[in-house]
């Protein structure tokens, strides 16, 4: 009986894990297409093509592997799992930076919905530059302002309503900025967080805080204070789960935050 690694390529032994190599082969074979087709149509040689996929090449360039999928997916259009995988397979990040718009699109519908199931307590899906994509009421009456603002930073900086709203402004705003030290360096590309670094830089604040600190990953204190206009202080556990996006991997999060009564 022949033997199969996960990629679909004949192997011997056991079975291996897929690599790009194994998954080109297995999409090209779908198609019903040559390497010599997929080389010409790519603009490299299908003796490289043969390399790949036998594993005997280093990982492609970024252009390379767009030049490959483009051909594949005219003859027959890729799954986003297709393109996920490839790309992840070949150690590129996708070829196109998110919008917060496309983030939000590709939340789906019904996210407001599910969001409200989550009352009385706080929670919204944000990316991973602090940039607030769909939130419930809870989350709006918390945080008075942000919603509107779209960042959390911007709004922690420029709006008076967070000094008031965050009783330990001063210590979430250092605990912010070492998150977002974190997502830059989580995501090893600088070019995502531009113009959101260039538009903070405008805050002397943000300046100081960011020179004197580094990355942070988690919270030691999952506690936030929170007080309404009402001069009225609620304790909430905030907590940060990753959401699972095909087109957009490691951009988004889901934030809850837990109303209780219990002691800091």
């Amino acid at each position: 009986m022949e033997e199969f690694d996960a990629g679909g390529v004949p192997g011997e032994g056991l079975l291996n894990a897929p690599t790009f190599g194994s998954v080109l082969r297995r999409i090209r074979d779908a198609r019903g297409v040559s390497r010599e087709r997929l080389a010409f149509n790519s603009g490299v040689s299908a003796s490289y093509v043969n390399h790949l996929e036998k594993g005997e090449r280093e990982r492609p360039t970024r252009e390379v592997v767009t030049a490959l999928m483009r051909y594949l997916d005219r003859l027959s259009p890729l799954a986003p799992e297709e393109f996920r995988q490839l790309s992840d397979l070949a150690g590129i990040d996708p070829v196109k930076q998110p919008s917060t718009a496309d983030l939000r699109a590709d939340l789906g519908r019904g996210i407001p919905e599910a969001l409200a199931l989550y009352e009385p307590h706080l929670a919204a899906y944000v990316d991973t530059r602090l940039n607030i994509l769909m939130w419930n009421d809870s989350f709006a009456a918390g945080f008075p302002g942000l919603p509107e603002d779209g960042n959390l930073l911007r709004w922690m900086l420029g709006d008076p309503r967070a000094r008031v709203a965050m009783v330990e402004w001063e210590r979430e705003l250092r605990i912010s900025i070492q998150w977002l030290h974190g997502y830059i360096a989580q995501h090893g590309d600088t070019s995502w967080f531009g113009d959101l670094l260039q538009d903070l830089s405008r805050f002397p604040l943000f300046l100081e805080i960011w020179s004197d600190t580094t990355a942070r990953y988690e919270r030691t204190r999952p506690v936030i204070q929170l007080r309404d206009d009402a001069g009225r202080e609620t304790r909430i556990i905030g907590q940060l789960f990753n959401v699972n996006s095909t087109a957009y991997p490691g951009r988004m999060q889901i934030f809850i935050g837990l109303r209780t009564n219990g002691q800091a």
